[in-house]
């Protein structure tokens, strides 16, 4: 059978699944909606590395895709049976010309780690190496070699290509109006090919280390480049708790409070003041240390913005933080928001209810009062009035959610907008303080007052 054909079948199969447990309908429309995208999450888990991928990103696009099946795909797992280490070993050796052993001590057969594009062994440095940034690693300094499944790169690209033919299909059909699957599959393709380069993940792991380097709290492995390449990197390995063992890392005196609260700053730092950002935080990417430090890990997935959408963005935050309708339209407009003239108002007024239904800092947190409520919420109206949302801006919202639920996993109570608004009004008052922002403001500004003496 060919690809594209099992591709079809896993999916007819599991949608028909679906349509049993749903009792073929007769459960209700919310069932069927729900049994449904349980399917396609299913079959995407089923068909491999590829659909896992696409799935993620389906995860960030609630204008686009039911709720359902963006929340089915936000718990897709990202985690599959481990390879031999033979066949892994062999990637090793044609990589670098030599054996695992004559380049590591103690290389372990059994991974800490198995996903669908890498999985990742622990072993030990032959020799001290000085880093790009950081203190030297002495010799006998534990590693975590990351290596590219063999294969996996092929198998992705071959089922990028079958299904950009099968999306083809379904719009010249007239079968896909909601949404541009071709463009989708663009989007999903360009984000696929980095994280097939383990080399872009170490030069943004680097870089990551040198921005914090003045933050006593924040850490990111250190990279050993000659025992890197495009389908191996090797990096410190960290040892700490996930977020998931909170529990155990209460007993051993961590301060949750403070890391969250630090956790939170630190990625607006990454958004608003570097314009590079980890755009994959989940629970198993973060840990935390006995050291009472937030490590972050796999920087296969980032953000960049441009110091002029690093602004726009902090407006838009700024918009949130003071429940302004009128700011988040302007500079959402700014970032490739484009409401048609006729909609503004609809626009303008449904956003001003959505900002009026959070929760005001300091009051009890809840699901009113998270980053998810608003930005999930923004991307669902925009595409309800068929607005389309720029590349990047969905990966954004679903960063900032991401870091939300990682901090409230640290301490469930935190005030998300309350805990933002001081560094927001920070950033905003020294991106305003730039003589070129003042110089290109100040008309506008003028004209604001002369509206209000006059008004």
């Amino acid at each position: 059978m060919s690809r594209a054909r099992h591709i079809a079948s896993v999916l007819a199969a599991r949608q028909a699944r679906a349509l049993v447990r749903s009792a073929f309908g007769l459960a209700g429309r919310a069932r069927w909606r729900a049994e449904s995208a349980r399917a396609w999450r299913e079959a995407f888990e089923e068909l491999g590395p590829a659909f896992v991928k696409l799935g993620q990103l389906i995860s960030v696009r609630p204008d686009e895709f039911s709720d359902e099946l963006v929340a089915e795909m936000q718990s897709m797992q990202d985690a599959v049976p481990a390879l031999p280490a033979s066949a892994i070993r062999e990637v090793v050796r044609a990589e670098f010309g030599r054996d695992a052993d004559d380049l590591w001590d103690d290389f372990e057969d059994e991974p800490v780690a198995s996903a669908s594009i890498a999985q990742v062994h622990r072993a030990r440095l032959k020799r001290a190496y000085r880093p790009v940034w950081g203190e030297e690693l002495p010799a006998g300094a534990a590693v975590a070699v990351k290596v590219i499944r063999p294969g996996a790169a092929d198998s992705i690209r071959a089922d990028v290509a079958v299904a950009r033919r099968l999306a083809q299909a379904a719009v010249r059909r007239g079968l896909v109006r909601r949404f541009d699957p071709v463009a989708l599959l663009d989007e999903f393709e360009r984000s696929v090919e980095r994280e097939l380069d383990l080399r872009v993940e170490g030069r943004f792991a680097d870089r990551f280390a040198f921005d914090f380097r003045d933050d006593p709290v924040v850490q990111a492995p250190r990279i050993v480049w000659p025992l890197s390449s495009q389908r191996v990197l090797t990096m410190e390995f960290i040892e700490g708790l996930r977020l998931t063992e909170v529990d155990r890392a209460l007993a051993e005196g961590i301060d949750f409070f403070g890391l969250a609260v630090h956790g939170a700053e630190a990625f607006m730092r990454q958004v608003f003041v570097y314009g590079r950002y980890h755009a994959d935080l989940h629970p198993a990417n973060v840990f935390v240390t006995p050291e009472n430090r937030i490590a972050y890990l796999d920087f296969g997935i980032v953000g960049y913005l441009t110091p002029e959408e690093r602004y726009h963005i902090t407006q838009v935050m700024a918009a949130l933080v003071y429940r302004d309708p009128d700011r988040a339209l302007e500079h959402s407009a700014a970032l490739g928001v484009h409401v048609p003239p006729e909609k503004v108002e609809t626009v303008r007024r449904e956003l001003g209810e959505l900002l009026d239904s959070l929760a005001r800092p300091g009051e009890q947190s809840g699901e009113k009062s998270s980053f998810a409520h608003f930005g999930y919420g923004f991307l669902r109206m925009l595409g309800r009035h068929g607005i389309e949302i720029p590349s990047g801006y969905g990966m954004l919202i679903k960063s900032l959610a991401t870091v939300e639920g990682c901090s409230r996993m640290l301490y469930p109570g935190i005030d998300m907008i309350g805990t933002t608004q001081p560094f927001t009004t920070r950033v905003l008052a020294t991106a305003l303080s730039d003589p070129a922002v003042l110089r290109e403001r100040m008309p506008e500004a003028v004209r604001a007052a002369l509206r209000v003496l006059v008004s």
